[in-house]
């Protein structure tokens, strides 16, 4: 079962806010982490499998990986572009 994506307010705004290229290939790196969130993103620090980035040519993301409620939450997006 995949994981659920929520969004904190000001992640989703600078998500929404990209150019339309860079804003896709983020939006698939996130349709894989719901899939398999410790493979496709990077551990934050320490690998606790909690706390975790997901990197992509435009954009960063950090992640909060909640296991036993299946989510995935947007904590921040950073356009690098």
């Amino acid at each position: 079962m995949p994981y659920r994506l929520k969004y904190d307010p000001a992640a989703e705004a600078v998500h929404d806010a990209m150019p339309a290229a860079a804003s896709e290939t983020l939006t698939l790196a996130l349709a894989d982490a719901c899939h398999d969130p410790i493979t496709a993103t990077q551990p934050y620090g320490e690998d606790d499998g909690v706390v975790r980035m997901l990197i992509t040519e435009q954009a960063f993301a950090l992640l909060l990986v909640g296991q036993q409620t299946r989510t995935i939450t947007v904590l921040q997006v950073t356009y690098l572009g």
